[in-house]
């Protein structure tokens, strides 16, 4: 696709999106395209750090749940409401990233298998402290202000905040990709120690982009809470968020800037689609695991990353290969010397 239409999609696509709680006023609708924006831009912070890294997290629920607790608790000990209270969005943001720093410090001390187990764990001490702890309200969680808006129109502040951040973190993830940063995170995951032997300091590589990611995953875990309109711990901290992330990112093509766009705008409505539809509460978690089970099995690129392959393929079909030989024309034969028979 040249430039100038790629260009033209993605305009195409951001009018549209402008537009979608204008045209489509269902609250059903506006809600799970909220739900929708706010894993795309969670997918897409994920994929920052670990579609670039390789690197595969099961922890970034610490930094969804961080920030939701810390607008929660900020809101409830300021007394906010109102849309003052998005104010408390960049301070989530900051906590996250905060708490990114010894996170990362410990974690990616360890090899990628060993990395994958220690944010499990750091995950479960964040979903234990969050229940047992005072400030976070323990088991009962905290509530969110009430926001005396319109009904009709309660999503739309919700449906463009999510929006801007899930278009600010695509854009952020195409800058990183094409950026000496995003080379020196990709040179990361192709072979760590031949990038290290290059040159590139790999502990600080990766813990900057841990610590990006953390921040956006922080910023939309606060969203989340002010648009849920409360945080308890399983639900805060909770291990589905992790897998959900993951398999959107897989599924779309880890590693893509586009992948995390295309498996969120499938998956997340498909799993709200489930919840509506099916009263049995564990259903989804079945058939996500089942889901991500398949697309690593089948699909292990991704949606994007194989269909391109297969496009170019189908393109290339019957096509001389570049450097082979000449099958136009005869192929000229020695002259025969005369008396030789």
């Amino acid at each position: 696709m040249s430039p100038v239409a790629r260009g033209s999609a993605v305009a195409l696509l951001l009018a549209l999106a402008g537009i979608f709680p204008l045209v489509i006023t269902s609250q059903l609708a506006t809600q799970i395209a909220v739900d929708t924006l706010i894993f795309l831009g969670a997918t897409a912070a994920w994929n920052i750090f670990s579609g670039y890294t390789g690197y595969i997290s099961l922890g970034h629920a610490v930094f969804f749940g961080s920030g939701a607790y810390t607008a929660a608790v900020a809101a409830q000990d300021w007394k906010l409401g109102g849309a003052t209270e998005f104010l408390l969005l960049p301070l989530a943001g900051a906590v996250a990233a905060v708490v990114a720093v010894p996170f990362g410090l410990i974690a990616l001390r360890a090899k990628r298998h060993t990395f994958v187990v220690i944010t499990i764990a750091v995950f479960f001490i964040f979903q234990l402290m969050a229940s047992n702890l005072s400030v976070t309200g323990g088991t009962t969680g905290i509530d969110a202000p009430f926001l005396a808006w319109a009904p009709k129109t309660y999503n739309n502040p919700f449906y463009y905040l999510a929006l801007i951040i899930a278009v600010g973190t695509i854009a952020l993830s195409w800058l990183i990709r094409g950026s000496r940063f995003g080379l020196q995170l990709r040179a990361i995951r192709d072979d760590e120690d031949r990038a290290r032997s290059l040159g590139v300091r790999a502990m600080r590589v990766k813990l900057a982009a841990f610590v990006i990611s953390g921040t956006v995953t922080g910023l939309v875990g606060a969203l989340w809470f002010f648009f849920i309109a409360q945080v308890l711990p399983q639900y805060g901290f909770d291990p589905l968020f992790d897998l959900s992330v993951a398999l959107m990112a897989f599924l779309g093509g880890l590693g893509t800037v586009a992948g995390p766009l295309l498996g969120a705008l499938i998956l997340e409505p498909s799993q709200q689609y489930l919840t509506l539809h099916y009263s049995n509460s564990y259903l989804s978690e079945i058939i996500w695991g089942a889901l991500f089970l398949l697309v690593i099995l089948f699909l292990p690129r991704g949606i994007i990353p194989t269909a391109s392959e297969r496009l170019t393929a189908w393109r290339t079909r019957g096509r001389p290969a570049p450097g082979g030989p000449r099958t136009a024309g005869p192929i000229p034969r020695e002259p025969h010397s005369e008396g030789v028979r």
